[in-house]
């Protein structure tokens, strides 16, 4: 039997499959976002780790390389944030996705132009706020999800969400295949996000080194929640990094934070005036800690010493459950493809076993 996979999220975001590939700090880039919009699927750049001055010519490269439609993600505290929304209504990007939830005032600002806001929550409570504030969508990431994230399992979180919103639910964290893609779908989302899988493709710009370290993952056991970073609770795998900041005490993790956040600094092009309002930024929206704050910048600068430079054993590496059970990096194209293969033959054997 015909069996289709448009859903509202297909028809939000103007993409054939209802698959998202989620904003990867240092890895979402051009060539990885315009491979999974080719492929039918939703790119969104990386938007917080790239430098403001950069930002733009990404934008351009991704158009470049995709006629079809992209996103960018963002979050409020970036100094840059306003200069971001600039260049999404310039550029006419299609959607945008962030964290902590920029102010109405920019949402609506956003929406008025006709792009699609859709916030990443990890709570029942964030993706009603978010919603109230104009959010046209929201994913919600489970505690299996890699990088920052809750612990409530993905099952339980969806289901809450789905039952407490009207706008569409995107669900994140655990999802690999055309197998999870239909179960999202029962649940009542309507369509799924993943980072760690398009993290492990072949367009990826991770180093050769550095996946080899997410390939050698077979127990999802090693694939732990750790506040050592900054503070916050990230879902990472177990290194050598890891482990000895596990062990060390608060002075070495705020040398860590004073190192780290001088980095970012360089790197973002901020003053130093800058940095501490951005932290102070984080620091207001109520969900994070004065230490929490300064230590924010610990998790970008330690994740590109992974992610670009080549270097797993001394960088993070974020990283969803899922990747203990996955063994190959597919082209975009072939991972879209098998998925929506796969789900459909799943929907099919579904219908055919009740009726």
């Amino acid at each position: 039997m015909a069996i289709s996979l448009n859903t509202r999220l297909t028809e939000l975001l103007g993409c054939r499959y209802p698959i998202i590939q989620t904003a990867m700090g240092w890895v979402a880039d051009p060539r990885l976002v315009a491979a999974t919009s080719n492929a039918g699927a939703f790119g969104f750049l990386a938007g917080a780790t790239i430098e403001p001055q950069h930002m733009e010519a990404a934008i351009l490269e991704t158009r470049r390389l995709t006629d079809q439609p992209f996103g960018v993600n963002f979050h409020m505290y970036q100094p840059n944030a306003d200069d971001i929304v600039e260049l999404v209504l310039r550029h006419k990007v299609r959607a945008v996705s962030y964290s902590r939830s920029p102010g109405k005032q920019m949402i609506q600002r956003l929406k008025n132009a006709g792009v699609v806001c859709i916030p990443t929550v990890g709570a029942l409570k964030h993706a009603q706020k978010a919603v109230e504030m104009g959010a046209d969508a929201v994913t919600v990431q489970g505690g299996e999800g890699g990088g920052h994230t809750g612990s409530v399992p993905t099952s339980l979180l969806l289901d809450q969400v789905v039952n407490a919103v009207s706008v569409p639910v995107v669900a994140a964290g655990g999802f690999k295949d055309g197998r999870g893609l239909v179960s999202a779908l029962a649940y009542g989302a309507e369509g799924i996000a993943m980072g760690t899988r398009f993290l492990m493709c072949a367009e990826s710009p991770v180093p050769a080194q550095t996946l080899a370290r997410y390939l050698a993952i077979k127990d999802p056991a090693a694939i732990i929640v750790s506040r050592a970073i900054d503070g916050m609770p990230q879902r990472m795998i177990r290194n050598e990094l890891l482990d000895r900041l596990e062990t060390s005490g608060v002075f070495k993790r705020w040398v860590l934070a004073v190192r780290s956040g001088l980095a970012y600094r360089r790197h973002s092009g901020m003053s130093l005036t800058q940095l501490l309002s951005s932290a102070l930024k984080m620091r207001s929206s109520g969900d994070l800690t004065a230490a929490q704050s300064i230590m924010a910048a610990n998790a970008p600068m330690v994740i590109q010493k992974a992610m670009v430079d080549g270097l797993p054993a001394e960088g993070v590496l974020p990283s969803g459950q899922v990747a203990a059970s996955i063994d190959s990096l597919p082209s975009c194209a072939q991972l879209i493809e098998q998925i929506v293969r796969d789900a459909e033959l799943r929907l099919d054997e579904l219908c055919r076993r009740v009726s």
